[in-house]
Order: structure tokens, then sequence, then C-alpha cells
């Protein structure tokens, strides 16, 4: 047992031991606080979806991947969402690394402009992609009701998920340890491969994580520009909804579910890529 020690001339006060286990009470009830507001948004919500698709048995799961229109759909979303989330991972470290490490005129309008997606809602972001890229296009590039328009909108409400989470990340890294590894010979590459990389991995794969979940729930950006065409344009969100309209609600829950499958596996896949890479780093 670790006995007070004294500090000038008083008993300096023992310190509960972190593993205890113990709460204190305003712990005990900041936890249950949180633990009731995170049931209320997220746990009972989700409950619900999984028994509503629960209730209609293995029938309305087989159904969904039975239907060509629905599994068209489940394939375009996971496979547009896992396709920009590596080029997210790539070209918003790049983004990152430009705002954190070089100076030149108009970086902060570029620092704000990233935040765009986060603040615009998103049936705006589709009809400003829309008036962009769509018919009688300003720039002549016409990808309205095209796949490509599906990977356009995914990676304009995607953008600033890496961007944001490695910033922070670079801003508190210490060059000091770069330029000892220049000093001892090391090239600029093997400097980023062998100092700099390691420090962002866990940071590009929690923004990716955040990319790809956003990326397969999206549907403001998409129901404009994507043309919603069925085993061509048509996402999982457009395709839910037109579940919800037609009042097949069962169908509806099972879509959800597998979503969140999808999601969850996503995101344990890509932190058991992540603790891999940094550990041979």
């Amino acid at each position: 047992m670790a006995s007070a020690v004294a500090v000038g001339g008083r008993p300096a006060r023992k310190r509960r031991s972190a593993s205890s286990g113990s709460l204190t009470p305003v712990s005990a009830f900041g936890l249950g606080v949180s633990m009731i507001w995170f049931s209320l948004l997220v746990l009972i919500p989700l409950s619900a979806i999984i028994v509503k698709a629960a209730g209609g048995g293995l029938s309305t799961f087989a159904d969904v991947f039975t239907n060509d229109n629905t599994r068209s759909a489940l394939v375009l979303t996971v496979v547009s969402s896992l396709i920009i989330t590596a080029i997210n991972m790539v070209m918003g470290t790049i983004i990152a690394w430009v705002l954190v490490r070089d100076r030149f005129p108009g970086k902060g309008l570029l620092d704000l402009i990233i935040d765009v997606p986060f603040a615009m809602p998103t049936i705006v972001a589709g009809l400003v992609l829309l008036s962009l890229y769509g018919p009688e296009s300003p720039i002549g590039v016409e990808v309205n009701s095209t796949r490509w328009a599906v990977l356009l909108a995914i990676a304009f409400v995607t953008l600033p998920f890496v961007v944001r989470t490695v910033q922070p990340v670079l801003e508190e890294l210490d060059t000091d340890v770069e330029d000892a590894a220049a000093s001892l010979g090391a090239t600029r590459f093997t400097t980023f491969r062998r100092v700099i990389l390691p420090s962002l991995v866990p940071a590009i794969f929690a923004g990716a994580a955040l990319s790809f979940a956003r990326g397969i729930s999206e549907y403001g950006a998409l129901v404009l520009i994507s043309g919603n065409l069925p085993r061509k344009t048509e996402v999982v969100s457009v395709r839910l909804f037109s579940f919800l309209e037609g009042g097949n609600t069962e169908q509806a829950a099972a879509v959800a579910t597998i979503m969140l499958l999808v999601a969850l596996l996503a995101i344990v896949a890509l932190d058991v890529i992540q603790r891999r890479v940094a550990r041979r780093e």
C-alpha cells in the first residue's frame, strides 16, 4: 500500500488507485447520464431496426440478396465507398500535409473551404454538383446519371474526414526527429516512411473509417446527380427510401441492418489493418 509523502511539511493526499475499479459519486453520475444519452440516441434505435428486420425472418434477408435491384445497389454503394475511401487516405493526407507544412497565399481560405462539405446540407451539395457536372455543364463535363456521378458525390461529402484527423497529428509532430534523421543521411522519403508515417497511420485509418461510414449512408448528395437508375446508379439509401415509400418496412429494416453490419465489419477491418501496419513500422 502506498504511503502518503510529506510535501512542504504537510502530508500529501492519497490518490485513489486507478486499478481499484471504484467510481466516485460524480463519476458514477456522469457515467449513468452518458449511458442513458447513448442508449436513447444509438442503442435503442439500432435495436429497434434489428428487431423489425428479424420480425420478417430469414426470408426477408434472402429477398434482399435475391432481388437484382437491391443487390446491385448494395454492391455499387460498398464498392464506390471503398474506392473513395482509398483515394481519401492518400489525398486527405497530402492535403493535410500541405496545410500544416507549407506556407502559401490563400492557405487560410483553403483550410476554411475543406469544412464546406461538413457545413453544407447534402441536398444542396447534390444541387451544386448537378449544376456543375450535369446537363449544360459550364465546364463541359457531364457525368450525371452515371457511376462516375456516384463516385464524385461520395468523394465530395467525405473529403474532410481524413484531412481533419491527420492535420492535428501533423501539427503536434516534433520536427527535431526529422532533422535528426536527415542529419544521419536519411532521404526525405525514408524519413517520411520510417519517422512520420507511423505516427500518422492511426489518424489516417480513423479518418478512413469515418469516410467509409459516411459514404455508404449518403443520400442527399446522390439523389439528384446519380439519376437513381436501377442496377446502374441506384445506391442503398435511395433503394431503402423506395421500400419505405412502398410501405415495405421489413425489407427496409433488413437493408439497414445489412448496412450496419457492413459498417461495423469495415471499422473492425480498418482497425486491424492499421494495428498491423503500425506494428511493422
